[in-house]
């Protein structure tokens, strides 16, 4: 569910699924199913190197607990041979995390008919003793720019992660890019539990929802998914930018992403057009540009989910 309350209302409900991989068992789970293949071409294919790109530099990276840790740059010449879940592990271990012996579930989509696209990700990482001590967001836009956000054990009570923190991140044309992300993320156990809303200032602004019931993963889900979901990772990227079409027809106000180039903060894969405005050091102002609308990435969190 997906529900904008400001400055026009506008809501909708979707249905699609999510993988649930524990990255321990990638390797079994390529072995086991037909459908599915780890760093291959398959129908459903999980390519390591589309996540938590660590290795590449981190654009206008400051210091703090998004920013990159000093330890950072010195790995990044390693990074690109080490598996997704070590590179969770060495991210999480930079700030302070010990994962050590742990595991890591990633909650997302894998490449569909060899496309991607996820507007977020979710890490759910566990220590040795199973306890939760921390979940990533990896929220990606429209433009293929990726930023993950970190919530740390003092955000988590009773297996619920909480925190509200400023996107300095252009995910949606229709909101600034210092409006604060507000995530509540229940770690999964039969059911799904993700709420992410908006606030500016303390008005919440927009509200998005994922919750689903787990499902076994084997070919036969796989393959009654394929015909139900049909090319869901295209169908993602083609409602947010419906939504966005509908959005511009209610003269929401919107964004440029140009107008704020120094305020998109700690992300990964810059598009060329955020580098060249902050070589050239242009300032603008925020007011609403007029110019063609850019897809709605905020639809994030929008589906209902079934996860296997």
């Amino acid at each position: 569910m997906h529900a904008r309350f400001a400055p026009k209302a506008h809501r909708f409900v979707y249905r699609i699924f999510l993988f649930a991989l524990d990255l321990d068992e990638l390797d079994a789970l390529h072995r086991k199913l037909r459908l599915f293949s780890l760093n291959r071409r398959n129908l459903y294919s999980f390519r390591e190197q589309d996540y938590l790109p660590t290795h590449e530099p981190v654009f206008n990276g400051r210091a703090g607990p998004l920013g990159p840790p000093s330890s950072e740059p010195a790995r990044a010449a390693v990074a690109p041979y080490l598996s997704l879940k070590q590179r969770v592990v060495d991210y999480l271990g930079t700030r302070g995390i010990d994962l050590t012996g742990g595991r890591v579930l990633l909650v997302s989509l894998p490449r569909v008919f060899g496309y991607l696209f996820n507007p977020v990700s979710f890490y759910f990482c566990y220590d040795r003793s199973g306890a939760p001590v921390a979940a990533l967001a990896e929220v990606t836009n429209t433009f293929k720019e990726m930023k993950p956000y970190l919530l740390g054990p003092e955000t988590n009570s009773g297996g619920a992660f909480h925190l509200r923190v400023p996107k300095h991140f252009y995910v949606s044309p229709f909101s600034d890019v210092d409006v604060a992300f507000d995530f509540q993320l229940r770690t999964p156990g039969n059911r799904l539990s993700i709420q992410i809303d908006d606030y500016v200032g303390a008005a919440r602004t927009l509200t998005s929802t994922l919750t689903g019931p787990r499902q076994p993963l084997n070919d036969a889900r796989l393959a009654w998914f394929t015909l139900k979901y049909p090319l869901i990772t295209l169908k993602v990227i083609g409602l947010i930018h419906w939504h966005a079409l509908r959005l511009w027809w209610k003269n929401v106000p919107w964004f440029a992403k140009s107008s704020r180039a120094t305020d998109q903060r700690d992300l990964y894969r810059p598009h060329g057009a955020l580098r060249a405005q902050t070589t050239d050091h242009k300032t603008t102002d925020n007011r609403p540009a007029r110019a063609q609308p850019f897809p709605d990435s905020s639809a994030k969190a929008q589906f209902q989910s079934v996860v296997p």
